[in-house]
């Protein structure tokens, strides 16, 4: 059983949790320990673990990342007004191959996941997105990725899989389950023009960095529709997050990264939270602490909502424009919006139901100006192609 090449938190982290004060995260997670072995799954609504892969980082680094650090950092910082139950279930150690430790990541993944407990995976590298999004394969038929990185990670086609290539994988393995992926936080000198031009081919969604930055709500209705969210550290500017090697003077500021990882948290449906390329530094251990911090944070405000014009929680809009007649819903509820979008019915939902895209009030009021959405734009050709 994958669970069991495991590796328990370690007796460091677990003496600095026995000084901590009743309302730290450290003494509200129950741990994976060599005492006690691993924590009891039934009502547990996230799992933390670390995957101790690097050997297809594109930048080699000359240490790995240290856990314990990080747990540290995340187990002092105090409890929400929160109904979440978190465990700590440790970390993967590297396989004998790259492929070994793609394989247990998977597995664990995929266990966690029939439990309906949401992981929240600390990889080095972020390859690990790779075997996380194949954990799906037996869950869910077709899968939304997000990435929030400065580059599309797309590679050469002859290139093996690495931290700056896995999506290339992602896309051409079989099955293809995903039907669309996202970035979010792209720096246009960082990406090949072909790069650019297969998202455009593809449909897939790309949101600049200043654009987000400008407005970050923009995140908002992108991490709605997501199964999967993928972040690698580095689009987080140097200054930050205390390294400036691997590290870019331009990108998010922590208090942006906070606020898309809230916005991950308060999707009903991202299932998988993973976070990559982080390196040693106080800095960046309380960076990720807080990261996850605020994901867990948006769980707690999670609203499983079904827009309806029977609902009374809702009020549907019809706008005629010069092309389409398009239909979307506000809820009363948590203010956010929906559009329909009958194209990815037979691939999307398959049910007999209008798919509905989350999207934004700016969306609504473009198409009010006979401006027709670009997500709904991209999300209605994919359905016929």
């Amino acid at each position: 059983m994958a669970f069991d090449f495991l590796v328990p938190v370690s007796d460091k982290v677990l003496a600095h949790s026995e000084l901590l004060p009743q309302q730290a995260l450290g003494k509200n997670i129950f741990m994976h320990t060599e005492k006690d072995g691993l924590p009891v799954f039934a009502q547990a609504d996230v799992a933390i673990f670390g995957v101790l892969e690097s050997r297809n980082a594109f930048e080699k680094k000359p240490e790995k990342l240290d856990l314990d650090e990080v747990r540290i950092q995340l187990y002092k910082l105090m409890m929400g007004n929160w109904n979440s139950t978190i465990i700590d279930i440790g970390d993967v150690e590297e396989g004998d191959s790259v492929e070994d430790t793609y394989f247990v990541v998977k597995e664990i993944v995929a266990g966690l996941l029939e439990e309906n407990i949401i992981p929240i995976v600390i990889g080095l590298t972020q390859d690990i997105t790779y075997p996380t999004y194949r954990a799906f394969d037996k869950i869910k038929d077709m899968v939304n990725l997000v990435s929030i990185d400065s580059r599309f990670d797309f590679g050469e086609d002859e290139e093996l899989i690495s931290s700056h290539s896995y999506m290339s994988k992602i896309i051409t393995d079989k099955p293809n389950n995903l039907f669309n992926f996202s970035n979010i936080g792209y720096q246009s000198y960082f990406n090949a023009q072909e790069e650019m031009d297969l998202m455009e081919r593809l449909f897939f969604d790309a949101y600049r960095l200043g654009e987000i930055a400008n407005n970050i709500g923009l995140a908002e209705p992108v991490l709605r529709s997501s199964d999967i969210v993928s972040l690698d550290l580095r689009a987080i500017r140097a200054a930050e997050i205390g390294m400036s090697k691997n590290f870019s003077p331009n990108g998010f500021t922590g208090r942006e990264i906070c606020a898309i990882a809230r916005y991950a948290g308060i999707s009903d449906r991202v299932s998988l939270f993973g976070i990559y390329e982080g390196e040693n530094s106080y800095q960046a251990f309380q960076m990720i602490a807080q990261i996850i911090w605020y994901f867990i944070e948006g769980l707690s405000f999670r609203i499983k909502e079904q827009p309806s014009s029977k609902s009374e929680d809702f009020t549907k809009f019809t706008v005629p424009t010069d092309s389409e007649e398009l239909v979307f819903y506000k809820s009363h509820v948590t203010e956010r919006w929906w559009v329909e979008v009958p194209s990815i019915l037979a691939e999307h939902t398959k049910t007999n139901s209008v798919a509905l895209l989350p999207c934004t009030e700016e969306d609504y009021l473009d198409a009010c100006n006979q401006i027709i959405p670009e997500r709904w734009f991209k999300a209605y050709r994919k359905g016929f192609n």
